[in-house]
């Protein structure tokens, strides 16, 4: 079913006010649940409004929670989410690091007692078209073991970066630390089908192409392997212990039908280019490394594939009749 994203903002909102969102918490969220959709993220838009309705039905989300700023100093300052859909929160991050970053050159806002904060590179956006350099990290419920080890420990733990050019689109770098997204492995467990040798580890470890074995009792595998687990362990150290949050293990599944509320972390940073070599330096230097990429015809530059989605997004959205219906319910009951 193709709709515009009005239509679908409306659905999304209805859906977690129903369930128990404040207005600005539940329109935060829709707004981005659809640029997500927009961008071709269809993995994480609509079909994450049933998930947080039901993080909300369920006590695992709060509903009502007011975020603020709870310490703060010129450079940095901390956002207590309070339990809630933490998309409040992370536009009251941006819009301080964009403001701290002009003042002092750098900014840096960590958020604790949050969840699942959708696409990172959606939240940069802003930062981009502010001039500024962003980056953004957030830690999660345990997926990847300790290198070495056989229990899940550090979250997915993804990270964005976003680079503003002189024209066109920023340079959007967009990605989690796990070789592949739970949800090809979920996917294929629904299917009854194998994964792929380098996916997922099992409970001792070892490498596995079971899917139950490693959603239920496994972990996911790194990318670059133990440098993928140090740098999960990096992002880990930012966004809990900088902020005060739930490390992985202390977090249930985002996924869990029951569970308690996750309270993880997240850091936005904000860099202004004009406090070190200078805006234009800056600006030449970005088009420079652009264009030696593209000087090879097969490069594509990343988040250009979701800036030429969300151009044709326009003319309609197709999002599974199904999930519109399963929605549509949420609306009403």
């Amino acid at each position: 079913m193709k709709k515009s994203g009005a239509a679908l903002f409306e659905l999304a909102r209805s859906a977690m006010v129903r369930a128990g969102a404040n207005s600005k918490m539940a329109e935060a969220a829709a707004r981005h649940l659809v640029r997500a959709e927009e961008q071709g993220l269809p993995t994480h838009g609509m079909s994450r409004v049933p998930f947080y309705c039901s993080m909300l039905r369920k006590g695992r989300a709060d509903g009502a929670a007011q975020p603020t700023v709870s310490s703060a100093r010129p450079g940095v300052c901390l956002v207590d989410n309070r339990d809630g859909l933490p998309y409040v929160s992370a536009a009251l991050a941006v819009d301080e690091v964009i403001k701290r970053a002009r003042q002092a050159g750098i900014g840096f806002a960590g958020i604790r007692n949050s969840a699942h904060v959708g696409v990172l590179g959606i939240h940069l956006q802003p930062v981009a078209e502010a001039g500024l350099v962003g980056f953004a990290l957030t830690n999660s419920p345990a997926a990847i073991p300790a290198w070495g080890g056989k229990k899940a420990l550090f979250g997915t733990n993804p990270v964005a970066a976003a680079f503003p050019r002189r024209q066109g689109d920023p340079l959007i770098i967009d990605l989690a630390l796990t070789t592949v997204v739970r949800g090809k492995i979920m996917m294929a467990m629904r299917k009854g089908e194998r994964i792929p040798q380098g996916w997922a580890l099992d409970r001792d470890g070892k490498p596995t192409t079971d899917p139950k074995e490693a959603i239920e009792r496994g972990s996911l595998f790194p990318i670059g392997g133990v440098k993928g687990a140090m740098l999960a362990l990096m992002f880990e150290l930012i966004c809990a212990a900088l902020t005060g949050a739930a490390i992985g293990p202390e977090a249930d599944s985002f996924f869990s039908e029951e569970g308690n509320r996750p309270r993880i972390g997240q850091a936005f940073i904000a860099i202004d280019p004009g406090a070190l070599a200078g805006t234009e330096r800056y600006l030449e230097r970005v088009e420079a490394l652009i264009a030696a990429m593209q000087a090879d015809p097969e490069v594509r530059l990343p988040g250009a594939r979701r800036f030429a989605s969300q151009k044709s997004a326009a003319a309609g959205i197709e999002v599974p009749d199904e999930l519109i219906a399963q929605i549509e319910k949420l609306c009403t009951t």
